[in-house]
């Protein structure tokens, strides 16, 4: 921000006014709810996953919930290319993300790249469509180490999209075969 501003706070400290470029929690959050009964439901649903993912990844081993997730292959490995699948699972795949990034920039606390990979993962689990989730680390702006998650079903990028382009795949989890 111009004048030293930071982080909201103006060049004094306090706390700047609550008009920012983007639009606010509330008027998100009013969107999604005049969204129709469907999307209503989709997003009741991605937030209770979104809930789900944060506890699960603060409280379970990693290895135990990895496993729910298919087979971890290494980065290029061909299992990890997914082709478009059916019209039905491509508009699921393009719902649930849609409904997955549009309910995390609400939540109560920050569903990181990970959260929404796996929210979204057994959000189609159920439906039946398979997904992919990839793994990536690279260097931050500062130098330091960031890891990144994305996940991809039926041909569709769903959650974690763009890909930096500083992050290099090291590996990711594909539905068994």
């Amino acid at each position: 921000m111009a004048d030293g501003a930071q982080d909201g706070r103006s060049a004094d400290g306090a706390l700047a006014s609550i008009t920012m470029s983007r639009p606010s929690a509330l008027r998100r959050l009013r969107s999604l709810v005049e969204s129709g009964p469907t999307r209503q439901l989709l997003v009741a649903e991605a937030a209770s996953a979104l809930l789900w993912a944060r506890i699960s990844l603060l409280r379970m081993p990693f290895q135990r919930l990895a496993a729910d997730w298919g087979q971890l292959v290494p980065a290029g490995d061909p299992a990890i290319a997914t082709k478009p699948g059916p019209v039905e699972a491509i508009r699921t795949a393009r719902a649930i993300g849609w409904a997955v990034t549009a309910t995390a920039s609400i939540m109560p606390f920050k569903a990181m790249c990970i959260q929404q990979a796996v929210a979204a993962h057994g959000m189609l689990m159920r439906r039946g469509v398979a997904s992919v989730v990839h793994y990536g680390v690279g260097h931050g702006d500062d130098g330091s180490l960031v890891a990144h998650v994305w996940l991809e079903a039926a041909g569709v990028e769903v959650t974690g999209y763009p890909v930096p382009a500083s992050i290099a795949e090291i590996g990711a989890f594909v539905p068994p075969r």
